[in-house]
């Protein structure tokens, strides 16, 4: 079977039009174009659909774990073989070169087998009673209906980290996939339609404005879970929102990530890893280098060798083969890496290469370093979600450390040293929920992804994703004597 372009919502196993009828344009930020145009979903579909993950919730929490993981696993088998097709529309929603979205697919798919696996050990406990006559059990049971919502950056991946836990542990779900890439989610659920999942146990709004159908999932009394990836701001809404009917929570919010270099790093290797980091999706990760940290006695070492590659960065259309840099996702994203930039050389700061709208114009936007940093300026603060490196000097490491954690974020860091006595020092120093270390690409399905302070709340991934979809059942049997 192939996957055909949806552009119709689905809820609760049908492709529906939206309840008033409109629709909005998905735009290519490669060339800007219209790719196509989808149902606009709003509050009263947000409810529709809702009550169809909850209807849906009765069976599926009683279906027995390893059919739920059959199916998951079904699902996996799909997306892999549609990997290439999903890869492509990717590409177009998003404009990430295609081989990062062909790595896209897989790493997503990854948890729809991972948590496949997982449904299966959903594990509770018997504790010793020190009374004859009782026993004391804790069993694991589903939340109930969740609801997502997730960042255009990575479609794919980001559905699938949150609904593959969810569908593990018998809960049901309702995804608003980001207004820049709904086609991506829509053949997602084509795909779980062909690999039989049930009626309302998977459902996708698309929807040009989130806001409307978020009010919904963070007050409705049937959602008892919350999934939110994106900025701390709208994270902060939704968390005030979702207070009044006490839900269960994950936030993965906004990051300023430090990369740091000591001065007994292996340049070449903080080198790959500093491009690796950074230029991904053209800057414009969750977790990628904000800001870089060079010690001064290897600082203009690291720059000279850091720069040499990032000069050979190829941009353009990420459907061309051997580009490396794709467009920023619209020309907002682009007003805004230049504005960074242009703030940070008037007020001192060295133009080491790019710092330019690139010649193809658009959205396209130059891979950029700047040098001689400082905290006056508006870089060192804001999450830049642009091919932009700005690099500061630091002295020792106490003085890297304080500069690392003073931000109110705590998504992610990076590091790079080969002293063992420092990388436990740092390492544990560092106030961020995952470090890098000596290593520049972190994501996998088998660990937590998560931050600290006001970078998130609850972890996915690993087998620590699946407790977020589950409640804690005490259960005291007495009467035994």
């Amino acid at each position: 079977m192939t996957i055909s372009l949806k552009t119709l919502s689905y809820i609760d196993g049908k492709w529906t039009e939206p309840s008033l009828g409109g629709y909005f344009e998905v735009i290519n930020p490669a060339n800007n174009s219209v790719i196509s145009s989808v149902a606009n979903c709003g509050s009263q579909d947000a409810v529709t659909a809702i009550r169809a993950a909850s209807k849906a919730f009765q069976f599926w929490s009683k279906t027995p774990a390893e059919q739920r993981a059959e199916y998951l696993y079904r699902w996996y088998k799909l997306i892999l073989q549609h990997q290439h097709e999903l890869a492509d529309l990717m590409t177009r929603e998003c404009g990430k070169p295609l081989s990062e979205s062909l790595s896209e697919v897989v790493y997503g798919a990854s948890f729809l087998q991972w948590f496949s696996e997982e449904a299966r050990r959903i594990k509770g406990d018997i504790i010793q009673s020190p009374n004859a006559d009782k026993r004391f059990l804790v069993n694991k049971q589903a939340v109930g209906v969740c609801a997502a919502i997730t960042p255009w950056n990575f479609p794919l991946a980001m559905i699938a980290r949150k609904c593959a836990p969810a569908l593990a542990a018998g809960c049901t779900i309702v995804v608003k996939p980001a207004e820049a890439t709904p086609l991506t989610a829509l053949a997602m659920a084509d795909l779980a339609e062909q690999a039989g999942i049930p009626a309302g146990v998977f459902n996708v709004l698309p929807a040009s404005e989130g806001q409307e159908i978020g009010e919904v999932f963070s007050t409705h009394p049937l959602v008892r879970k919350l999934s939110f990836t994106g900025s701390t701001a709208v994270g902060k809404i939704l968390l005030k929102q979702a207070a009044d009917t006490v839900k269960r929570i994950s936030m993965e919010l906004g990051g300023n990530a430090p990369f740091i270099v000591f001065d007994d790093a292996d340049i070449d290797k903080a080198v790959e890893g500093a491009i690796s980091s950074k230029y991904r999706n053209a800057g414009q990760t969750c977790i990628c280098a904000n800001r870089f940290l060079v010690q001064e006695d290897i600082y203009d070492k690291f720059i000279a060798a850091f720069s040499e590659k990032v000069k050979s960065i190829r941009v353009g259309d990420g459907l061309q083969p051997g580009i490396q840099q794709g467009p920023l996702i619209n020309n907002k994203a682009v007003q805004k890496v230049d504005a960074l930039v242009r703030d940070a050389i008037a007020k001192g700061a060295d133009l080491i290469c790019g710092g330019k709208v690139h010649e193809l114009g658009g959205n396209f936007y130059t891979p950029t370093i700047i040098g001689n940093v400082d905290k006056s300026m508006a870089i060192a603060h804001e999450e830049i979600f642009g091919p932009v490196s700005p690099i500061f000097r630091f002295t020792d490491e106490r003085e890297a450390i304080a500069m690392a954690n003073d931000t109110p974020y705590g998504l992610a860091a990076y590091f790079y040293s080969q002293k063992m006595d420092r990388i436990w020092r740092v390492s544990e120093a560092l106030e961020y929920g995952m470090i890098g270390i000596n290593e520049g690409i972190i994501s996998t399905t088998l660990a937590p992804f998560g931050g600290v302070k006001q970078s998130g709340i609850g972890r996915e991934g690993g087998h620590y994703g699946i407790k977020e979809y589950l409640d804690i059942k005490y259960l005291c049997l007495g009467g035994l004597t």
